[in-house]
């Protein structure tokens, strides 16, 4: 695994998030009230974050040392991290006021990063979904963000091959989605444990790393890798999940789990399952805390929900789509075909967006 040299990349990166930005930049950064960072390839074949506003007008470019995936952000947060694709063992932190030049760090021998992460309630810690390779076991990894992303300790994600990572609405409950598959470095991205799949969803106490509760699908589901996530305003978690089994099997791939059920598939329409290709890419919550949308870069479709009824009000193709976030009028989206909002770049987008 690639270890950057940490001051080649700074030459790279500078303070590039708000320092050097063209008149126009400058002028959609003080107008936007909110602000997205989404990673990309670009069309040379290397890789960035880069900062939108709200219509997709580009704010600034960083660049980042290979391929990244996911985010972790929150309000209380001076900072915001990219995560490197699995099985990357880089990220990078980047101050939101851009007060200071990005910080590199990466996980530790024998880890890497499942390219999710999430904040502990005060800001101070990052919790980093991470692969303990030679046990095939999933751990979190602790950062303290006050000084300089330093790794203080690990505690069990209490499954294998833990994804995306949410703290929930307490400050304190980490939800995290093990989506049961095993790899190893040395074999890239190949499944190992297809037949033996346990995925799950677990509640753990971050101050002390226990386990609090660990839901699982019927056995007839085992091949359904739990992967991202959101929550709701009564506190649902919807999860997208990514079907390992048989393509011409029936079965659901977006669930919920609400505190009086447990894990339940949801039921959707037959032609809309359908639509989702065995595989949900990404989800968001509107800012109404009650519309879900969810995405399938399979087949390139984006769906809207009400959470309160289980029933899809919205179906819009669009392909390549994966990154979906809220903002005030409803989503925005991006796509690999190198779409964001309603403009088109010469970059492919990863396949999340998160707010800044």
């Amino acid at each position: 695994m690639l270890l950057l040299e940490r001051r080649s990349f700074l030459i790279g990166a500078g303070l590039a998030f708000v320092s050097g930005l063209t008149p126009v930049s400058a002028a959609r950064l003080a107008s936007s009230d909110v602000l997205y960072a989404a990673a990309y390839k670009g069309p040379g074949g290397g890789y960035g974050v880069a900062i939108l506003d709200k219509d997709g007008g580009l704010v600034s470019d960083n660049p980042l040392p290979g391929r990244g995936h996911g985010f972790a952000n929150a309000n209380k947060s001076d900072w915001f991290v990219a995560f490197a694709r699995r099985p990357g063992n880089f990220a990078v932190g980047f101050r939101k006021d851009g007060g200071s030049e990005p910080l590199l760090f990466h996980s530790p021998a024998q880890r890497h990063f499942y390219g999710h992460g999430a904040f502990s309630g005060d800001g101070r810690l990052l919790y980093a979904a991470e692969n303990d390779f030679e046990a095939g076991e999933g751990v979190i990894g602790v950062y303290d963000a006050s000084n300089g992303f330093a790794r203080i300790g690990e505690f069990a994600s209490f499954g294998v091959g833990p994804h995306e990572i949410l703290m929930m609405p307490d400050a304190r409950t980490l939800c995290i989605a093990n989506g049961g598959i095993r790899t190893h470095p040395d074999m890239g991205r190949q499944k190992l444990n297809l037949a033996t799949m346990k995925p799950s969803i677990v509640f753990v106490d971050s101050e002390d790393g226990t386990l609090k509760s660990r839901h699982e699908l019927q056995p007839t589901l085992h091949r359904l890798s739990l992967r991202h996530m959101a929550v709701d305003a009564g506190n649902q978690v919807w999860i997208g999940g990514q079907y390992e089994g048989d393509i011409m099997e029936d079965v659901p791939v977006l669930v919920r789990l609400a505190p009086d059920t447990g894990l339940v598939p949801v039921d959707l329409p037959a032609d809309v399952g359908a639509m989702l290709g065995k595989y949900v890419g990404s989800l968001a919550i509107g800012t109404d805390g009650r519309t879900l949308a969810f995405t399938s870069p399979k087949s390139g479709v984006i769906i809207t929900l009400d959470t309160k009824t289980g029933k899809p009000h919205d179906i819009e193709p669009d392909r390549g789509v994966c990154g979906i976030q809220a903002r005030a009028d409803g989503f925005v989206s991006s796509s690999e075909t190198g779409r964001f909002a309603d403009r088109t770049f010469d970059r492919a987008w990863d396949n999340h967006i998160t707010l800044v």
